[in-house]
């Protein structure tokens, strides 16, 4: 049989013109199973990293106590503690990141006018006086209802320095450490449960091999609590960087299980560390390439996990990602180690894909941390001097808070829409308490509006409200002018018909439902 030359034409215009646009019509559809095997979103997946780094703790979070301007309590803004009760951070890691492995905690302790200075060599070079230390960041976790996360200095200190932080830090008895702490003003120990045996100890915490590490670790888990591990102490391994998975399985076979309690993995959404494009004032091509990185977080946790279930199939070690975020060049007027960045739609993408990964993988993923608190990289806060405003992944967080502790509720997409070949919906979903389910859904397409139909047929929900974060361009952002340009906003563009719930999800946005 012949095929006419005028048919093969539109066969070839209908292939490459037509049928695209028909099938980016077509909605998206979402399956949520009120099935949830009783995986628990763990809060601590909410929580937050505070480095000596640039204006986040001095001139940031800490103004310190002889400040009349800014109203503070022991030194600490009292907008930020507002701001962050608000989210109901969960946990708090400090004092690093590459800090933490020249940090000597004994030096931000004690009479202020005793500390000795210190240089931070990591981030340009600045002279830090000490006067933000142990008791600060402790008092400041109690403050805010969040569990502090202490990582220990393994790249220059030594076992015994740790030991000695954990005994002057949670020990109720007689000891020289703990009668050290009462001489300083605190009489009954802090509750630390969480501590990193030092920071990316393949890079700035040591240029280690995994296997030196391995062992390494093993000497200092060693030393950290008793044989039955009876205070609790929770011992997290400095782990891989994205997809160093031979480093995950160095540690998962070589150390035993009971003396590790989580590995972590750091992961930025950086595609060129010496070009990392401008946080405000990038085009379309940075953007989808910061997407694209920030998307390999699916793929890192997914295979990072699997090494994980092969070495530990109860599921005993956690995986922490406990340092990820947006990461680009930093402002051109603050100085070398700053890292002050501004935040945008594109931020909010971020966060709205990599929060909704973790949702997903909570069987395994029980804790991870924001890069960083204020004024340094993805921040939520931003200060000058006495002004403080809220970053649009601020709001991010805080929408998606519902999510904390919440039981996962599996989620499965189907015939995914496109964004030059990344896929365009990003969804998880979770039931609470009280039986309130929220859908989070986030569209990186930077121009399309998505029609996304949600089977929520097996969750007997009746009543929906939602919320939407979006803004006109993707460069949008939040500044000291104005400081509310980008907030999260009414969404009313969905319909509920016979068990599917079809939404109109705009281009570049995070929208979060609710239903009861």
């Amino acid at each position: 049989m012949k095929i006419s030359a005028h048919v093969l034409e539109y066969a070839v215009v209908f292939l490459t013109l037509v049928l695209p646009s028909v099938l980016s019509a077509q909605a998206v559809t979402v399956q949520i199973s009120n099935h949830t095997d009783s995986i628990q979103i763990s809060k601590h997946i909410y929580g937050h990293f505070a480095e000596h780094l640039g204006r986040c703790i001095y001139d940031g979070i800490y103004v310190g106590e002889e400040n009349t301007v800014i109203p503070n309590t022991e030194g600490v803004r009292n907008d930020i503690i507002a701001a962050l009760k608000e989210l109901n951070i969960p946990n708090l890691r400090w004092p690093g990141g590459c800090f933490a492995d020249t940090y000597h905690w004994k030096d931000g302790v004690g009479p202020q006018e005793d500390r000795p200075t210190i240089v931070n060599r990591w981030w340009g070079g600045t002279t830090e006086d000490n006067s933000f230390g142990t008791h600060n960041f402790l008092n400041l976790c109690e403050v805010l209802g969040a569990e502090p996360y202490l990582s220990a200095n393994v790249g220059s200190g030594t076992v015994q320095e740790l030991i000695d932080w954990m005994q002057y830090t949670t020990h109720d008895g007689v000891s020289p450490m703990a009668d050290w702490r009462r001489e300083n003003g605190r009489e009954k120990p802090w509750d630390v449960k969480y501590w990193g045996v030092g920071n990316e100890t393949w890079g700035c915490g040591g240029n280690m091999t995994a296997e030196y590490y391995a062992d390494i670790y093993r000497k200092y888990a060693t030393f950290m609590s008793d044989w039955s591990n009876t205070g609790g102490v929770y011992r997290i391994a400095s782990g891989a960087s994205e997809d160093d998975y031979h480093w995950t399985e160095t540690l998962m076979k070589n150390v035993p299980h009971n003396m590790m309690d989580a590995v972590a993995l750091h992961d930025y959404a950086v595609f060129n560390w010496d070009a990392k494009g401008p946080s405000v004032n990038f085009d379309e091509e940075v953007y989808f390439k910061s997407m694209e990185q920030a998307l390999k977080m699916e793929e890192y946790v997914t295979k990072h996990v699997a090494i994980m279930d092969k070495y530990d199939p109860e599921g005993n070690v956690d995986l922490f990602v406990d340092e990820w975020g947006g990461w680009y060049d930093a402002e051109p007027e603050v100085q070398n180690g700053v890292l002050y960045q501004q935040n945008t739609i594109r931020d909010v993408m971020i966060a709205g894909t990599v929060l909704n990964t973790f949702n997903n993988h909570a069987k395994r993923v029980k804790m991870a941390n924001l890069a960083q608190m204020v004024n340094v990289l993805q921040a939520v806060i931003l200060t000058d001097k006495e002004k403080m405003i809220k970053t649009p992944t601020y709001h991010v967080m805080n929408m998606y808070k519902v999510h904390q502790d919440a039981l996962l509720l599996t989620s499965k997409i189907e015939n995914n829409a496109q964004y030059r070949g990344l896929p365009t919906i990003s969804v998880s979903a979770s039931k609470d308490a009280e039986g309130a389910v929220h859908i989070s859904l986030v569209n990186i397409d930077s121009k399309t509006e998505k029609a996304v139909e949600v089977n929520v047929a097996d969750l007997d929900i009746k009543n929906i409200k939602a919320q939407i974060l979006t803004s006109a361009k993707l460069q949008d952002h939040n500044s000291f002018n104005d400081p509310e340009k980008v907030v999260p906003n009414e969404f009313k563009d969905f319909k509920l018909r016979k068990g599917v719930l079809t939404i109109q999800v705009p281009a570049h946005s995070l929208i979060v439902l609710e239903g009861k």
